[in-house]
């Protein structure tokens, strides 16, 4: 089983572009499929991306296809968020997640998560 670490979050202005990574520990990092989910206040947690395991296919929320960009690298157990032309609305607790099976969009379907880290967008 993998552990998750996030990093990379923090204040950008509206209309700029920030990148995410979340580092899995362990050696199977190539055996899960990877997510990313956001939380803001108030609200539930939502799907943001998703990213099979070796790479080849993605999937997207309607709210952000065309804006974020979800990629891995598995020579460094690592898999990325890439946003640009954030809004207001980007802003939110950004968790990445891991489980066995490709393709899984809800919170549910997701075994193992990352604490998250803290996106701001000013407007």
């Amino acid at each position: 089983q993998v552990q998750l670490v996030e990093s990379g979050g923090g204040l950008v202005q509206a209309g700029g572009s920030l990148t995410l990574s979340c580092l899995a520990s362990g050696r199977t990092f190539s055996n899960y499929a990877m997510g990313w989910f956001r939380q803001a206040p108030g609200l539930e947690r939502e799907f943001v991306a998703a990213i099979s395991t070796g790479g080849r296919s993605t999937d997207y929320a309607d709210s952000v296809r065309g804006r974020f960009t979800i990629s891995r690298d598995n020579a460094k157990n690592t898999v990325y968020l890439t946003g640009n032309s954030l809004k207001p609305e980007d802003k939110a607790v950004y968790s990445c997640a891991a489980r066995t099976f490709w393709k899984a969009t809800t919170v549910g379907e997701y075994d193992i998560w990352g604490q998250g880290t803290q996106v701001t967008v000013s407007s």
